[in-house]
Protein backbone atom coordinates (compact mmCIF):
# COMPACT_ATOMS: atom_id res chain seq x y z
CA UNK A 1 0.00 0.00 0.00
CA UNK A 2 2.81 2.45 0.85
CA UNK A 3 4.55 1.66 -2.43
CA UNK A 4 1.49 2.51 -4.53
CA UNK A 5 0.90 5.71 -2.57
CA UNK A 6 4.50 6.85 -3.27
CA UNK A 7 3.99 5.88 -6.90
CA UNK A 8 0.88 8.07 -7.20
CA UNK A 9 2.58 10.97 -5.44
CA UNK A 10 5.55 10.69 -7.82
CA UNK A 11 3.25 10.56 -10.88
CA UNK A 12 1.22 13.53 -9.62
CA UNK A 13 4.35 15.57 -8.94
CA UNK A 14 5.72 14.72 -12.38
CA UNK A 15 2.48 15.69 -14.11
CA UNK A 16 2.24 18.95 -12.18
CA UNK A 17 5.86 19.71 -13.07
CA UNK A 18 5.25 18.94 -16.75
CA UNK A 19 2.14 21.11 -16.78
CA UNK A 20 4.03 23.95 -15.14
CA UNK A 21 6.80 23.69 -17.71
CA UNK A 22 4.62 23.28 -20.79
CA UNK A 23 1.45 25.12 -19.89
CA UNK A 24 0.86 28.74 -20.84
CA UNK A 25 2.29 31.28 -18.43
CA UNK A 26 -0.04 34.17 -17.62
CA UNK A 27 1.45 37.54 -18.57
CA UNK A 28 1.57 38.71 -14.95
CA UNK A 29 3.49 35.59 -13.89
CA UNK A 30 5.88 35.93 -16.84
CA UNK A 31 6.56 39.61 -16.02
CA UNK A 32 7.17 38.75 -12.34
CA UNK A 33 9.53 35.93 -13.32
CA UNK A 34 11.50 38.26 -15.64
CA UNK A 35 11.75 40.85 -12.85
CA UNK A 36 13.10 38.20 -10.43
CA UNK A 37 15.61 37.01 -13.05
CA UNK A 38 16.78 40.55 -13.76
CA UNK A 39 17.20 41.23 -10.05
CA UNK A 40 19.30 38.07 -9.56
CA UNK A 41 21.84 38.63 -12.29
CA UNK A 42 25.11 40.31 -11.46
CA UNK A 43 26.87 43.08 -13.40
CA UNK A 44 29.55 40.48 -14.19
CA UNK A 45 26.96 38.23 -15.87
CA UNK A 46 25.49 41.19 -17.75
CA UNK A 47 28.96 41.93 -19.14
CA UNK A 48 29.38 38.29 -20.21
CA UNK A 49 25.94 38.28 -21.87
CA UNK A 50 26.79 41.44 -23.81
CA UNK A 51 29.83 39.67 -25.22
CA UNK A 52 28.41 36.22 -26.02
CA UNK A 53 24.62 36.03 -26.44
CA UNK A 54 23.31 35.17 -29.89
CA UNK A 55 23.93 32.74 -32.73
CA UNK A 56 27.36 32.96 -34.32
CA UNK A 57 29.05 31.55 -37.43
CA UNK A 58 32.72 30.91 -36.82
CA UNK A 59 35.94 29.83 -38.49
CA UNK A 60 38.83 28.34 -36.53
CA UNK A 61 42.38 28.31 -37.87
CA UNK A 62 44.87 25.95 -36.21
CA UNK A 63 48.57 26.75 -36.19
CA UNK A 64 51.08 23.96 -36.74
CA UNK A 65 51.93 22.58 -33.30
CA UNK A 66 52.72 19.15 -31.88
CA UNK A 67 48.97 18.90 -31.21
CA UNK A 68 48.05 19.77 -34.84
CA UNK A 69 51.18 19.06 -36.92
CA UNK A 70 49.47 20.00 -40.20
CA UNK A 71 47.55 23.01 -38.95
CA UNK A 72 44.13 23.34 -40.58
CA UNK A 73 40.79 25.04 -40.22
CA UNK A 74 37.15 24.31 -39.59
CA UNK A 75 33.84 26.15 -39.63
CA UNK A 76 30.89 25.97 -37.33
CA UNK A 77 27.97 27.55 -35.53
CA UNK A 78 27.46 28.24 -31.85
CA UNK A 79 24.47 29.52 -29.97
CA UNK A 80 24.75 31.24 -26.58
CA UNK A 81 21.64 31.62 -24.42
CA UNK A 82 21.03 32.62 -20.81
CA UNK A 83 21.00 29.68 -18.41
CA UNK A 84 18.52 29.21 -15.56
CA UNK A 85 17.78 32.49 -13.81
CA UNK A 86 20.17 34.33 -16.11
CA UNK A 87 23.07 33.34 -13.84
CA UNK A 88 24.95 31.42 -16.52
CA UNK A 89 25.38 31.28 -20.26
CA UNK A 90 24.90 27.99 -22.08
CA UNK A 91 26.79 27.80 -25.36
CA UNK A 92 26.23 24.88 -27.75
CA UNK A 93 28.58 24.50 -30.69
CA UNK A 94 29.07 22.32 -33.76
CA UNK A 95 31.92 22.47 -36.25
CA UNK A 96 33.01 20.55 -39.34
CA UNK A 97 36.63 19.98 -40.21
CA UNK A 98 38.70 17.58 -42.28
CA UNK A 99 39.21 15.64 -39.02
CA UNK A 100 35.44 15.23 -38.49
CA UNK A 101 32.52 16.85 -36.71
CA UNK A 102 32.88 18.35 -33.25
CA UNK A 103 29.92 18.88 -30.93
CA UNK A 104 30.16 20.50 -27.56
CA UNK A 105 28.71 22.64 -24.85
CA UNK A 106 30.22 25.43 -22.80
CA UNK A 107 28.66 26.74 -19.58
CA UNK A 108 29.96 30.05 -18.19
CA UNK A 109 29.07 31.71 -14.91
CA UNK A 110 30.32 34.21 -12.35
CA UNK A 111 31.61 32.67 -9.10
CA UNK A 112 31.05 35.37 -6.47
CA UNK A 113 33.14 33.53 -3.86
CA UNK A 114 36.19 33.28 -6.15
CA UNK A 115 35.39 36.64 -7.75
CA UNK A 116 36.11 35.02 -11.12
CA UNK A 117 34.34 33.64 -14.16
CA UNK A 118 34.17 29.87 -14.40
CA UNK A 119 33.80 28.01 -17.65
CA UNK A 120 32.96 24.31 -18.06
CA UNK A 121 33.65 22.87 -21.53
CA UNK A 122 32.20 19.52 -22.65
CA UNK A 123 32.98 17.90 -26.00
CA UNK A 124 32.12 14.78 -27.93
CA UNK A 125 35.78 13.88 -28.40
CA UNK A 126 36.74 13.50 -24.71
CA UNK A 127 35.10 12.48 -21.42
CA UNK A 128 34.70 14.86 -18.51
CA UNK A 129 35.05 18.60 -18.84
CA UNK A 130 37.68 21.28 -19.01
CA UNK A 131 37.31 23.81 -16.19
CA UNK A 132 38.61 27.33 -16.80
CA UNK A 133 38.88 30.36 -14.51
CA UNK A 134 38.82 33.87 -15.96
CA UNK A 135 38.67 37.63 -15.62
CA UNK A 136 38.18 40.58 -17.91
CA UNK A 137 41.46 42.36 -18.57
CA UNK A 138 40.16 45.64 -19.95
CA UNK A 139 37.70 44.59 -22.67
CA UNK A 140 39.30 41.16 -23.16
CA UNK A 141 38.03 38.06 -21.35
CA UNK A 142 40.94 35.79 -20.39
CA UNK A 143 40.45 32.23 -19.12
CA UNK A 144 43.23 29.99 -17.74
CA UNK A 145 43.23 26.23 -17.23
CA UNK A 146 45.67 23.38 -16.74
CA UNK A 147 45.44 19.73 -17.70
CA UNK A 148 47.64 16.64 -17.67
CA UNK A 149 47.72 14.70 -20.94
CA UNK A 150 50.09 12.13 -22.36
CA UNK A 151 52.50 12.56 -19.46
CA UNK A 152 52.69 16.33 -20.01
CA UNK A 153 51.49 19.25 -17.92
CA UNK A 154 49.62 21.60 -20.27
CA UNK A 155 48.64 25.19 -19.55
CA UNK A 156 45.89 26.80 -21.65
CA UNK A 157 45.03 30.47 -21.98
CA UNK A 158 41.91 31.56 -23.87
CA UNK A 159 41.62 35.22 -24.90
CA UNK A 160 38.31 36.57 -26.27
CA UNK A 161 37.40 40.10 -27.30
CA UNK A 162 34.84 41.95 -29.34
CA UNK A 163 36.75 43.01 -32.48
CA UNK A 164 33.92 45.10 -33.93
CA UNK A 165 30.19 45.14 -33.17
CA UNK A 166 28.93 41.66 -33.99
CA UNK A 167 32.39 40.10 -34.40
CA UNK A 168 34.36 38.18 -31.76
CA UNK A 169 37.99 37.08 -32.01
CA UNK A 170 39.18 34.32 -29.70
CA UNK A 171 42.63 32.76 -29.40
CA UNK A 172 43.68 29.64 -27.52
CA UNK A 173 47.31 29.57 -26.39
CA UNK A 174 49.05 26.44 -25.10
CA UNK A 175 52.27 25.70 -23.21
CA UNK A 176 53.48 22.14 -22.61
CA UNK A 177 55.48 21.43 -19.45
CA UNK A 178 57.73 24.46 -18.91
CA UNK A 179 57.95 25.29 -22.63
CA UNK A 180 57.02 28.58 -24.25
CA UNK A 181 53.41 29.50 -24.93
CA UNK A 182 52.29 29.00 -28.55
CA UNK A 183 49.13 29.91 -30.42
CA UNK A 184 47.03 26.78 -30.92
CA UNK A 185 43.89 28.15 -32.60
CA UNK A 186 42.38 31.48 -33.60
CA UNK A 187 38.60 31.74 -34.02
CA UNK A 188 36.66 34.52 -35.65
CA UNK A 189 32.91 34.57 -35.08
CA UNK A 190 30.24 36.74 -36.64
CA UNK A 191 26.85 37.18 -34.97
CA UNK A 192 23.85 36.36 -37.11
CA UNK A 193 21.30 39.15 -37.50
Amino acid sequence: MKMSKKFYVAISTTLIGLFALTGPVPTEMHAAQEARTAAKTSPEMDRLKNLYLGTWDYTETYDKTPFYPNGGSDTGVYTSEPGPGGNSIVNRFHSKSPMGDVDGMLVMTWDSQEKAYKSYVFGNDSPGCLIQTGQFEGDTLVYHSEIAAGGMHIKLRSVTRLATPGKIVSEQWVAADSGPEKLLVRAEAKRRP
